[in-house]
């Protein structure tokens, strides 16, 4: 089995392409669509980097594997699809839950919240087979409920809830994110792994300014997390984890990505043809300000 890693510096995501060098046969995990919010212009640079390296490898691309409806990128899966139309779109099956979440939020209100927006449902447990490759679905639900991890031979993927040892884990203040649940995912499912398990982190931050790094082992995590080594409390967890995420800004990317990502990587038509599409952005008002209108209620 390859990976091959790619990394997006202006969201520190990494895109994974996994493939079996027998058959040629490829999984692309997490892709990225650019999206510049001076301006708004999307493009599709990302994207076409992994499609390169796919067509210079001869890899035939048999599915794009989302860990989850991200907040702070826009999913390439529908840009990348377009360029190896026989890949099918996969989420893990609770991404309805986000759904139907966002979709209040934003007003959407034809949007329908049943997951058909994606090709695939993967369900806790699955072993899912894209053409030779075999990847078995752990639900590690904590940053979102939705959220799922792949393991893949000997490697595990996973997108928001493990992050380097020097990092710790995906925050959980999300509509419907939970603490108490990303501990259990993380200590009852993915420390059960092997200690020898390769693990692929789908973000690195580069903490004190160090080197890119996205590839540990579960040994490694359970010995060495600065948040989550194997044997913390879960109470002492839920409380750090709770106290550090009320100190965080909101992703930048958080309205356009929910938008386009819950919708598998679909960008908003536009309201009339030819003309621009939109994305939509609730607000809040801080505090009373007299002439602009009520407080507008949008929940974040």
């Amino acid at each position: 089995m390859n990976i091959e890693a790619f990394f997006d510096p202006r969201t520190s995501t990494l895109t994974y392409v996994v493939s079996d060098p027998s058959t040629r046969d490829a999984v692309v995990i997490d892709p990225v669509l650019d999206y510049d919010p001076v301006g708004s212009v999307v493009s599709a640079e990302s994207v076409e980097h992994v499609a390169e390296y796919a067509a210079r490898e001869g890899l035939t691309v048999r599915a794009i594997l989302e860990t989850h409806a991200h907040a702070d990128h826009l999913s390439g899966s529908q840009a990348l699809r377009a360029r190896f139309p026989g890949a099918v779109i996969a989420i893990g099956e609770r991404i309805c839950e986000v759904q139907r979440v966002f979709k209040a939020i934003f007003d959407l209100e034809q949007f329908v919240p049943d997951g058909h927006q994606f090709d695939r449902l993967l369900a806790d447990g699955e072993v899912a087979r894209f053409g030779n490759i075999a990847v078995r679905v752990i639900a590690t639900p904590g940053h979102t409920p939705a959220c799922v991890s792949y393991l893949i031979g000997d490697a595990v993927f996973t997108g928001d809830a493990l992050f380097m040892p020097d990092y710790g884990t995906g925050r959980c203040d999300f509509p419907r994110g939970s603490a108490e649940a990303l501990y259990r995912s993380v200590t009852g499912r993915l420390y059960m792994l092997p200690d020898e398990t390769r693990v692929f982190v789908g973000h690195d931050y580069q903490p004190n300014g160090r080197p890119l790094a996205y590839e540990s082992t579960i040994g490694a995590e359970k010995r060495n997390n600065v948040q989550l080594p194997a044997g913390r409390s879960e109470a002492d967890f839920v409380a750090f984890r709770r106290g550090r995420d009320a100190t965080l800004a909101a992703p930048k990317l958080l309205y356009p990505s929910l938008q386009v990502n819950i919708d598998a990587g679909r960008l908003p038509a536009p309201a009339r043809p030819g003309g621009p599409a939109h994305l939509k952005i609730p607000f809040r008002l801080a505090g009373s300000i007299p002439g602009v209108g009520p407080e507008s209620g949008a929940a974040t």
